[in-house]
């Protein structure tokens, strides 16, 4: 990279005395849906009308009272489409509805003859104030710049008492706002709201947009708070936010301007929209919702969210989407997975209060559910095939039993070089560690008590070992020991029993019962097995023999 010099930082205000920083947010602002205007024109194949219906239908059930439906004046489509929505009733009572205009006459009048018969609409008035944009693509002074704002404000205040049978509303942008010099924003917005004399029953919406996002957030914050302390009639403006993601922070600029003191943010579904997108409205919103604070938005159905999203848009949302991704609740390393199967666990003791490592929300909350948040591949350890055994089978290993199916499933899902599903990590615990039958299988046994008052008894098994049936003896304090004490007389191999466990695997009293056994050799080498039964007793023996088995397999 050798041409950064040519770049330099872009700068517009000083805020030494800021007090944004030490603000917290306490509630959700307004907010404004642009996907069907701002997200639509960035569109390669915009959406049609149908689309669209469907679309705005969907945003009205998301709970937004606010949603820009397009530039009418600026083709047939975007026309017809605000026609559709009047015409046939499709817009509810507490829903407002947005267009978009310059400051040109035609286009003024055509909006206006779009908007006849709403009952609420916010006509959103536009003109670009940047230095650059007035030096290079309009050559206006700064006067011949406020001067178009004004006549489009007046212009439109004039039409509107044409149609009294429409709320209207008022709102402002000066376009490039982020590129103008503040105190000139600052004189340009008053200038407009002069025109419009906002009042507390019918207050004036002052949008600052980062249409083009140039510095870091903590600068656009500099400028919302600097444009909240400048303007004039300040209680009866609504400062509105509408930040593009150039920089990859319209997130966090929309929530620094939050802090400055914004009331309303404008943004779309999942950040769509021109070059890098706009503000993502979901992530800002969810964010608010995993600090205690009501979005007043539903996304209680993401899958749902994201379909009509990619049906509409024809984009995919990433799978490592904030919220909404298909993995972003999900963990394959093995520390993660053993960490978020703690937190599940210990979520039983405050089942109120949501605290679980590595997911700052419960799945559930967006309709998830908690079935895929262990994934299972190379990079995995014990706590997530612990998690998974324990959720889908009811298993519930000893911890060094767990260490030791975990390095088993690893190790094949490194050598598959692939993930393995819930389905795959049971048949292969099955298969290395449970009821393992050759080269020694148990046929039967039964036991007899010698020492009620030692615990010790005798133990007659008949085994099958080598493919040859055998009879074997041995006594011991419980089954387990006198079955060990017997394999070891039988092929002269000493078994340390280091530990034993038990439990159901299903509710109910005709259920199945699974063992498990850690044994260690002479050398001191470990080995786990496990056996199932409806005997308590036979599945311990089970286990013994699964071990002994690996171990002769050694």
């Amino acid at each position: 990279m050798k041409n950064f010099q040519k770049y330099k930082a872009y700068e517009t205000v000083e805020m030494p005395d800021r007090t944004w920083p030490s603000n917290r947010l306490t509630k959700a602002p307004h907010w404004c849906s642009v996907d069907l205007r701002d997200g639509n024109q960035a569109l390669e194949t915009p959406m049609g009308l149908e689309q669209k219906l469907e679309f705005f239908d969907f945003l009205v059930k998301m709970g937004f009272k606010e949603i820009e439906i397009g530039f009418p004046a600026a083709s047939d489509t975007e026309y017809e489409f605000t026609r559709a929505l009047i015409e046939n009733n499709l817009i509810p009572d507490d829903v407002t509805i947005q267009v978009l205009t310059q400051s040109r006459g035609h286009i003024i009048q055509k909006t206006f003859e779009a908007l006849k018969g709403a009952k609420n609409a916010i006509v959103h008035l536009y003109n670009s104030t940047s230095t650059l944009q007035r030096d290079v693509v309009f050559r206006n002074s700064q006067k011949e710049t406020i001067d178009l704002a004004i006549y489009g404000a007046k212009l439109i205040d004039q039409i509107a008492q044409d149609y009294p049978e429409t709320n209207f509303r008022f709102e402002y942008s000066p376009e490039s706002f982020t590129g103008t010099e503040m105190d000139f924003a600052a004189e340009i917005c008053n200038a407009v709201i002069h025109v419009w004399q906002p009042t507390a029953a019918k207050k004036v919406i002052i949008n600052l947009p980062a249409t083009v996002e140039m510095a870091t957030p903590n600068l656009y914050a500099d400028q919302i708070e600097y444009m909240c302390g400048h303007l004039n009639n300040r209680e009866n403006i609504i400062v509105s936010l509408h930040a593009h993601n150039d920089r990859g922070t319209a997130v966090a600029a929309t929530e620094l301007g939050m802090l400055a003191g914004a009331d309303r943010v404008e943004g779309t579904l999942f950040g769509n929209g021109e070059r890098t997108g706009n503000a993502d409205i979901m992530t800002v919103a969810m964010n608010l919702f995993t600090q205690g604070i009501d979005p007043m938005l539903d996304f209680t159905k993401i899958d749902e969210v994201v379909e009509i999203y990619e049906t509409a848009t024809k984009m995919s949302v990433h799978p490592r989407h904030p919220y909404a991704g298909q993995l972003v609740y999900t963990a394959f390393s093995g520390s993660h997975q053993d960490a978020i199967r703690k937190g599940m666990e210990g979520m039983k003791k405050h089942p109120d209060h949501w605290e679980v490592p590595y997911l700052p929300i419960d799945p559930m909350d967006v309709g998830r559910n908690y079935d895929p948040i262990i994934r299972i591949n190379s990079q995995s350890g014990k706590g997530g095939v612990t998690f998974i055994l324990e959720q889908y089978y009811s298993l519930h290993m000893p911890k060094s039993f767990q260490k030791d199916v975990g390095a088993v499933i690893t190790r094949v899902s490194d050598e598959m070089q692939c993930e393995l599903s819930p389905e795959k990590i049971y048949e292969i615990f099955n298969q290395e560690f449970v009821d393992i039958r050759t080269p020694l299988k148990l046929i039967q046994y039964r036991t007899e008590t010698v020492d009620p008052e030692r615990d010790v008894l005798t133990i007659e098994a008949e085994i099958e070992f080598k493919g040859e049936k055998h009879f074997i003896h041995g006594e011991g304090n419980g089954v387990v020991s006198a079955f060990c004490h017997a394999v070891d007389d039988f092929i002269q191999m000493p078994i340390d029993i280091i530990d034993y466990r038990g439990h159901s695997m299903e509710l109910g009293t005709n259920s199945k019962a699974i063992s498990y056994i850690e044994t260690k050799d002479a050398t001191g080498k470990r080995y786990y097995g496990a056996g199932t039964s409806s005997s308590v007793g036979k599945s311990s023996l089970r286990a013994v023999v699964s071990t002994i088995n690996k171990m002769l397999m050694i």
